[in-house]
C-alpha cells in the first residue's frame, strides 16, 4: 500500500513542480512581488524559478535524473526561503496580491515548506 501511495504521490509532486513553473509564466504579477527588493532582476529570478521547476518537475519522473532532481529541489526551495521571510516581514500582504493572515505566513514557512524540502527526499532510495 506504502509503494502505491509512494508512486502516484510521486506524479502529484512532479504535477506540482511542473503546474507551478508554468505558472511563473502565466502569472507572473502573482511572483513579483513575492520577490525581496534587496534582489535585482525580479523579472530574471520568476524566469529562472519556473523553468527551474519545470525542468525539476520532469526530471522527478526520469529514474535516471531524479535524484539530481531531488537535490536540486531541495536547493531551490531553500533558495525561495528569503521570500517566505519577506512575506511575513510586509505583514503576509503584498498590495494588490497574495493576503492572508500573518500566521499564515508563519504556517507556510516552518510547517509546510520543511514538507516541500521532505517531500522529495522521500524517493531518495527509489532512484
Amino acid at each position: 500500500m506504502i509503494q502505491v501511495l509512494k508512486r502516484y504521490s510521486l506524479f502529484v509532486l512532479s504535477g506540482f513542480y511542473i503546474f507551478a513553473g508554468i505558472n511563473h509564466f502565466l502569472n507572473p504579477e502573482f511572483y513579483l512581488p513575492l520577490i525581496p527588493d534587496y534582489f535585482s532582476n525580479a523579472e530574471f529570478i520568476n524566469v529562472l524559478a519556473g523553468l527551474a521547476e519545470i525542468i525539476l518537475g520532469i526530471g522527478l519522473l526520469i529514474k535516471k535524473v531524479r535524484r539530481l532532481a531531488i537535490i536540486g529541489i531541495v536547493l531551490m526551495l531553500l533558495a525561495f526561503i528569503p521570500s517566505h521571510v519577506y512575506f511575513i516581514q510586509k505583514g503576509s500582504c503584498i498590495d494588490g496580491g497574495l493576503c492572508v493572515s500573518n500566521w499564515i505566513g508563519w504556517v507556510r514557512l516552518v510547517i509546510i515548506h520543511p514538507i516541500l524540502i521532505a517531500w522529495p527526499l522521500w524517493y531518495w532510495k527509489q532512484s
